[in-house]
């Protein structure tokens, strides 16, 4: 029975669509994005090219390749983010794909308080 809810629970997260975020994050990635045109989605990013990464709260995950930001709207959990908690990846290879976790970790305690599911990564580049 447990490993059955186990299942549809995670059925239903990866069901789940990406919402628009907050009119404040909405603001802040419209900010952080001027001046760029989105390209198409990608699945996967390659982590050796990222030079850091910035969450707008309960909107997105931005990946910054230097001229490429790659925008990321969680498909789940990302509501659940706290103030204190961290951003923690594993891949078991050098790219970042939608279908990768991304745990949550509280700052004090080390403790592992949640995970986002990951969505498309959106490229967006300078306009000519």
């Amino acid at each position: 029975m447990r490993k059955t809810a186990t299942l549809l629970l995670g059925s239903l997260l990866l069901a789940a669509p990406a919402t628009a975020g907050t009119p404040e994050g909405e603001a802040k990635l419209a900010e952080a994005l001027e001046g760029r045109v989105a390209g198409e989605p990608v699945d996967c990013i390659n982590l050796r090219n990222v030079r850091s990464s910035k969450v707008i709260r309960d909107t997105a995950i931005i990946y910054d390749s230097g001229s490429t930001l790659y925008v990321n709207r969680p498909a789940a959990g990302a509501e659940s983010r706290d103030k204190s908690d961290v951003l923690v990846t594993r891949t078991l290879s050098s790219p970042l794909c939608d279908v990768d976790v991304v745990y949550l970790r509280d700052r004090g305690t080390n403790m592992q308080t949640g995970f986002v599911l990951l969505g498309d990564f959106i490229p967006y580049r300078r306009a000519d």
